[in-house]
């Protein structure tokens, strides 16, 4: 009512204004009641402030329309064992009469598990954008599209470090898609919405912003979570975070909660590395990092990491890598923790070559070395 008030107000004020500049009489002898003026200024100012407090808009309903016929629920079956399930359980209940009566009844067996997700159409010939864990198992896998159809999917691609897969379903015809935006130039404090499949219920959307940036949670040498504080639960797992634009800045991955359900810190994946990975999975079914062969002893004084061991006639080894050698930068770009020298030598296609400085007896050396492709269970 205030803003209403004031929206009428502050345009007599203008007129009044105007009128005072035009007519030097009025100017002169027609002066509005201070009264009026203050409540002028009291009336609009509150508007303003009122203003600046809401959100973007009144309402996120036109771009939840947008964007969520691009939003797809994800229903998977697996054939799991008991072994695999008794591998998962937690040390301390393995030995336990619950794990010994466990291992007793199902140990040998097999049977189908279902599992839910979320994904998003970035193609109009149904390429979708999915989490690793989602599909990375699954013996069927069917997508639900918003208008109620549904179609089998088959995995294009997967990458288990980043958690990213790329499945395609086959329609009759074009499919609605969302685009990629640039996680870089979000802002801790920018609004976003996420949208998924939360418990299996469908379609969903929920507001937030951005709490943090940068979130490292241990899970692999490629953390570069954004947090979020839009409720995000078990189901959402693949689906799309959205900047205001619509575009897709990040792919929710994870929650950190003693409930299993959101307690308002959630994780996805940014899209700065989420689109190159779906490009190369297009383009190759797979992805090729770079590798060295080395083990990381840890930071060393004045910077760099410390070169620990080298694995035998690994590309480090052949091109005159030694233990104790401290590496400071690969290509010229400074390295501070072993994460980051992971990350400097996996984004070299294996095969190139790199540039290694390395501080050997108080003295900077470089050494070129042929990268080599990195193994699926090795780090350096």
């Amino acid at each position: 009512m205030i803003c209403a008030i004031s929206l009428v107000t502050e345009r007599l004020a203008r007129h009044l204004v105007l009128a005072m500049i035009m007519n030097p009489f009025l100017r002169l002898t027609a002066r509005p009641p201070s009264g009026l003026i203050l409540v002028l200024v009291l009336l609009v100012g509150a508007c303003s402030n009122g203003a600046s407090a809401r959100g973007p808009s009144e309402s996120f309903a036109p771009l939840v329309k947008k964007v969520l016929p691009a939003v797809v629920n994800i229903a998977v079956t697996e054939t799991v064992t008991g072994n695999e399930v008794l591998a998962d359980m937690p040390p301390e209940l393995r030995d336990t009469p619950l794990g010994r009566q466990f291992r007793r009844r199902f140990g040998g067996r097999s049977q189908q598990v279902s599992g839910a997700g979320s994904g998003f159409i970035i193609d109009a010939t149904g390429i979708i954008v999915t989490n690793n864990h989602v599909v990375g198992r699954a013996d069927k896998i069917v997508v639900s599209l918003t208008d109620g159809r549904q179609l089998p999917a088959r995995v294009m691609g997967r990458d288990e470090l980043t958690d990213i897969a790329v499945i395609k379903v086959t329609a009759p015809g074009p499919l609605p898609f969302v685009a990629w935006g640039d996680s870089r130039r979000m802002e801790v404090g920018d609004w976003i919405i996420a949208a998924g499949n939360p418990f299996g219920l469908g379609g969903s959307v929920s507001a937030g912003i951005i709490s943090a940036e940068g979130r490292d949670l241990g899970s692999g040498p490629f953390d570069n979570f954004i947090q979020i504080d839009a409720p995000i639960n078990p189901g959402n797992s693949g689906g799309p975070v959205f900047n205001m634009d619509g575009q897709v800045i990040g792919v929710t991955s994870t929650i950190v909660s003693p409930t299993g359900a959101s307690v308002g810190i959630g994780f996805a994946i940014p899209s700065e590395t989420v689109s190159a990975i779906v490009n190369q999975l297009l383009a190759h079914g797979q992805i090729e990092r770079g590798w060295l062969g080395v083990t990381i002893g840890g930071g060393a004084e004045g910077g760099g990491v410390t070169i620990a061991v080298l694995d035998r006639n690994s590309p480090a080894a052949r091109a005159g890598i030694r233990p104790g050698d401290v590496l400071v930068a690969v290509n010229g770009e400074r390295i501070e923790t072993p994460n980051g020298l992971i990350k400097a030598i996996a984004a070299v296609p294996p095969g190139n070559n790199a540039r290694l400085t390395v501080r050997r007896q108080g003295k900077d050396v470089e050494i070129p070395v042929t990268v080599g492709r990195r193994p699926t269970d090795q780090a350096g």
